[in-house]
């Protein structure tokens, strides 16, 4: 039996906002050059972003955070709210992780700065696309420091970190929730992430030093 080639995963579909022309149009250029990943559209402000995500029905926003009228974090909750399989990572200039944590509490799926490598963004953009959260390791440690894990882990990670806090194996914690392996490892790989831990060591720590076991 001849078969051909497999069929090419579809662009990442993008829409940037940005209240500085500036700033947009040169992300917008930049993510336009990457492999995998079409804008297909940019707003100026909150408001226009909503607007914009639900015409055009983007994969990911990037989002800024500070805007006149109604600004990212607002925006962010709207769309969650509205086209909730949309992915939104805030780019910002705000090193802060007041901001981080508000970006989080809407429903961001990421918080990067605006002084990432092109490439580093087009990654960033991939991996928000396929559900793994992505933020600054300059603001992580404060923002798993001031804000509680529930708040930074879907309830599922929140009991694979309990579990690997525990001392049990990729294999216990997959028998236990009743999940793949391979589904454990990502689970992992997305706690890790978010709360800006090296290894199931850190994680182990960081679950007791805020009440998770």
């Amino acid at each position: 039996m001849v078969t051909g080639p497999a069929p090419e995963a579809p662009d990442v579909r993008v829409l940037v906002v940005d209240d500085q022309d500036l700033v947009r149009e040169g992300v917008a250029a930049l993510l336009g050059v990457q492999p995998g990943i079409e804008v297909v559209g940019s707003a100026r402000d909150g408001a226009e972003a909503v607007e914009e995500a639900e015409r055009c029905r983007p994969d990911v926003v990037l989002m800024d955070i500070r805007m006149p009228g109604m600004d990212g974090v607002a925006a962010t909750a709207l769309l969650r709210r509205r086209l909730p399989g949309c992915r939104i990572v805030m780019l910002t200039t705000f090193d802060d992780d007041e901001y981080a944590g508000r970006a989080l509490k809407a429903g961001a799926a990421g918080y990067l700065l605006k002084n990432l490598p092109s490439a580093d963004l087009a990654r960033a953009v991939r991996l928000a696309h396929a559900g793994v959260a992505q933020f600054d390791q300059g603001v992580v440690a404060a923002l798993a420091a001031g804000v509680p894990a529930p708040e930074l882990l879907t309830p599922r990670e929140t009991d694979v970190l309990r579990l690997v806090s525990a001392g049990a194996t990729n294999k216990e914690i997959a028998a236990r929730l009743h999940l793949s392996e391979g589904t454990v490892k990502n689970h992992i790989s997305r706690v890790l992430s978010r709360l800006g831990l090296r290894d199931r060591t850190q994680a182990a720590l960081y679950a007791r030093e805020n009440g998770l076991i």
